[in-house]
């Protein structure tokens, strides 16, 4: 299945785009759209943290991906 995957803040840059499509087996998990998105942008390695979310909310690693959700990497957020 193909997923679009939306990006923010510096991984806009990383990406080089607002978003990228990311083929995944059906059935995958969050952990596996993380392993994908670290060997296309071993970038995101650099990142002292990112967040991925799913339909608005942040996911846990095992929260089951379907096609036509909305996906979003949220990077590491500073301020005060």
């Amino acid at each position: 299945m193909e997923i679009r995957v939306l990006a923010f803040g510096i991984v806009k840059d990383i990406f080089e785009g607002s978003e990228k499509i990311v083929s995944l087996p059906r059935e995958a998990t969050v952990a596996e759209l993380r392993a994908a998105l670290r060997q296309s942008f071993p970038a995101l390695e650099n990142l002292r943290s990112w967040m991925i979310a799913v339909n608005s909310n942040y996911a846990d690693d095992s929260l089951p991906i379907r096609e036509g959700d909305e996906v979003a990497v949220i990077p590491p957020v500073s301020g005060g």
